[in-house]
């Protein structure tokens, strides 16, 4: 099968989720100058440089989280474990913008250290940033928003031999239409130039 996205693909479900898959998931939580916390998951997420740490994730639609990223400078990523899938799923409903998404969900709100923004507390990982760039890109709402991590909180029984261990919680990452995994099975493979 070939197909160009511009005229269609003739499946019951376009397959491009499912394609550029497994994903992982940042649980973005922001607050607005106005003080109402919003949490929400973002499969189109990751690290994009390591020195200084930066990560970005991308939004489609007229989100909350963007609006409050634009008024403060700042947001926070949560790392969302298979435990935590359902608060998760309900983060990610449609509500009003002066809706408390952390009470909606069920979740239990902590501090960040460098930042004026919440973080999901019992998570596995949290990475305070602030913004740097927020491009605009092709189509109706879609940035990609980035952040350089100015401060990281870590689990404590995650961390095994000094290193972050995702057997430990097993991450939750996002598949095609409505499909998720979780990482249960790791390897190591040595780099050819180690």
């Amino acid at each position: 099968m070939f197909y160009e996205p511009k005229n269609g693909h003739g499946l019951p479900h376009s397959p491009f989720n499912a394609i550029v898959s497994p994903r992982p998931i940042g649980w973005i939580s922001t607050i607005g100058a106005d003080g109402v916390r919003n949490v929400a998951p973002y499969s189109f997420f990751n690290a994009v440089a390591y020195v200084p740490p930066q990560v970005m994730f991308a939004s489609s639609g007229n989100k909350d989280s963007v609006h409050n990223i634009r008024e403060t400078g700042v947001f926070c990523t949560n790392v969302v474990a298979q435990d935590m899938r359902h608060p998760m799923n309900a983060s990610s409903a449609t509500v009003p913008r002066d809706v408390d998404e952390f009470v909606h969900a069920g979740l239990e709100v902590a501090d960040c250290t460098t930042i004026n923004c919440p973080r999901i507390a019992g998570v596995p990982a949290s990475m305070e940033c602030r913004m740097t760039h927020i491009l605009e890109l092709g189509g109706q709402d879609n940035y990609a928003i980035f952040g350089e991590v100015t401060g990281v909180h870590i689990r404590d029984d995650c961390l095994v031999n000094g290193l972050f261990d995702v057997t430990t919680f097993q991450p939750l990452s996002r598949l095609g239409y409505r499909d998720y995994a979780v990482v249960e099975n790791v390897f190591t493979l040595e780099r050819p130039d180690d």
